[in-house]
């Protein structure tokens, strides 16, 4: 191999070992994460959480025609154009890409700037999330940058760049989140959220740096390595060209995307609205939403990040089966991961509900929100079968089976919450009531359509043991939080969730719920499964 090649082979790594830099950094990130969710409600409360949080949902629509589908196109173009060893093809295309993408973000930040007033006094209900609005429209501009750039080295199979830029982004994000918004706090609860918020932009401007600087270290390895192969395919592709191929590749990947942002968005307009409808206060329903998207939903979504990392080896390993047409492997492969999302997430859902009240005290000095966490905990399990079961549509080539149940279950949902959110006897929890059914309804959908696709079961072994092992846990949790065994709280906390899980592990052995060939199908386990 020459050196002008081996400095390409550096910066590339192989599918799986791309996806699990992915999967570690975002472990790493969703851990971290958690760090401001814990302490911004300390700082500012759960009413300046909420204003914080109101804005989200527009910026995640906003964001969908940006990231939704420009970064997927980029990453198969210049995966194309390397292949061919063609870099004039690769430039042309980042070219583009970074000129579309800035004209929509600088578009969409001027639109959101003109419009904030209306759109925080007509479509968020509460006028005192102006200021954060303000605050959040740059990230637009931020994120157009980011993503090409993201969609770039994700095609030259290079995922390094955007783990260290998503931990340096988190990083920078939770400092300045912190200390801005503890700084804006005197100055009242809406500059408070305005200051958090601009301590995301803070963090959205050091991850895009680092992708930029990424960027200028690598262009000449790059560069090198194009300059020895260019002379086997000298084609350039012409600007309109590669235009006419982002917005082809891109156009329906968004349409999709745009589906489940918009459900977010009219989750949270309906959602406040309907509390109104119930004869609550602005005010107060800022902070029960605030409480329910910024406090309650974080908890319930932390686990997910390991039925994260197994869809994404869930992936690769149904498509290659699928090739082959080996039903076999695909069962195989579909249960095993679905029997260890069903496994590694029982128990988080068992602390879940008999620990609701403590743990929401002790994360967020806020017990009686803990109702809300107890509701929702009987659903955590279909929140975490859904990940491999989505997977498993989109590697089977069904991505619009997926998306038919998503928008089924958003109908529903949003249906529920203006029925059930409206009813002054219910209010918020009648929200959390229509999220658990939502929650229920698209898993069943999935599991019903993965099951006609492939007549595919669960065996009914695994639920029984598992609820079981649940059982059991949920005892040991509750028998010792309730004894009176020391005047410590904290102390019987801990313990409880301790024992707990002690019992459960011990139950899952006995039961013999996870084998050896299960653990390796979990990142960092070596071992051919």
């Amino acid at each position: 191999m020459s050196k002008k090649t081996s400095i390409n082979h550096k910066t590339k790594q192989t599918f799986i070992g791309g996806a699990l830099i992915l999967v570690a950094a975002g472990i790493i990130n969703r851990i971290l994460g958690f760090v401001p969710r814990i302490l911004l409600p300390r700082i500012i409360g759960a009413e300046g959480v909420g204003l914080y949080q109101l804005g989200y949902p527009f910026l995640i629509v906003v964001l969908t025609f940006i990231t939704g589908g420009i970064p997927l196109a980029v990453a198969k173009l210049v995966a194309e154009a390397e292949s061919e060893g063609n870099e004039n093809r690769v430039r042309k295309i980042l070219k583009v890409s970074l000129a579309l993408s800035l004209m929509l973000g600088i578009l969409l930040t001027s639109l959101c700037l003109l419009a904030a007033d209306w759109i925080t006094n007509h479509l968020l209900t509460d006028d005192r999330v102006y200021t954060t609005f303000l605050m959040m429209s740059p990230i637009i501009l931020l994120v157009a940058v980011s993503s090409v750039f993201r969609g770039y080295f994700q095609g030259r199979q290079n995922m390094i760049p955007t783990a260290v830029s998503q931990i340096t982004e988190t990083v920078i994000r939770i400092a300045a989140v912190l200390f801005f918004s503890w700084l804006m706090l005197p100055y009242g609860i809406e500059y408070a959220a305005a200051g958090a918020m601009l301590g995301v932009l803070t963090g959205e401007l050091g991850g895009m740096l680092v992708m930029l600087g990424m960027y200028v270290w690598t262009r000449k390895a790059y560069h090198l390595y194009g300059k020895a192969k260019i002379g086997k395919n000298p084609h350039h592709m012409g600007g309109r060209s590669a235009l006419k191929h982002i917005i082809r590749i891109s156009i329906p990947v968004t349409a999709s995307k745009l589906v489940g942002s918009a459900s977010y968005l009219f989750e949270s307009i309906l959602t406040a609205q309907s509390l109104a409808l119930a004869g609550v206060a602005t005010a107060a329903a800022t902070a029960q939403y605030g409480a329910l998207q910024g406090m309650i939903m974080p908890v319930l979504l932390l686990p997910s990040a390991l039925t994260f990392s197994l869809s994404v080896s869930l992936v690769p390993s149904l498509s290659e089966a699928a090739a082959r047409g080996d039903m076999r492997t695909i069962h195989k492969r579909l249960h095993q991961s679905l029997r260890l999302a069903l496994v590694t997430g029982a128990p988080f859902a068992v602390i879940m509900f008999i620990l609701a009240e403590p743990l929401c005290f002790y994360l967020y000095g806020q017990g009686e929100i803990g109702v809300m966490l107890k509701m929702l905990a009987p659903t955590a399990l279909f929140i975490y079968f859904q990940a491999p079961l989505q997977a498993a549509l989109q590697a089977l080539d069904k991505p619009g089976t997926a998306l038919v149940n998503t928008t089924v279950g958003a109908v529903v949902k949003l249906g529920l919450i203006y029925v059930l959110a409206s009813n002054p006897k219910m209010g918020i929890l009648g929200a959390v009531m229509a999220i658990c059914v939502n929650t229920i309804l698209v898993t069943m959908l999935h599991y019903s359509s993965i099951s006609r696709l492939l007549r595919f079961s669960m065996k009914i072994n695994d639920f029984i043991k598992t609820a079981a092992a649940m059982l059991l846990m949920g005892a040991a949790c509750y028998y010792i939080m309730d004894m009176e065994w020391t005047s410590f709280a904290l102390v019987r906390f801990l313990a409880s969730m301790a024992a707990g899980l002690a019992v459960y592990l011990a139950a899952i052995v006995i039961f013999k719920l996870v084998d050896r060939h299960d653990l390796k199908r979990i990142p960092g386990f070596r071992g051919k499964p």
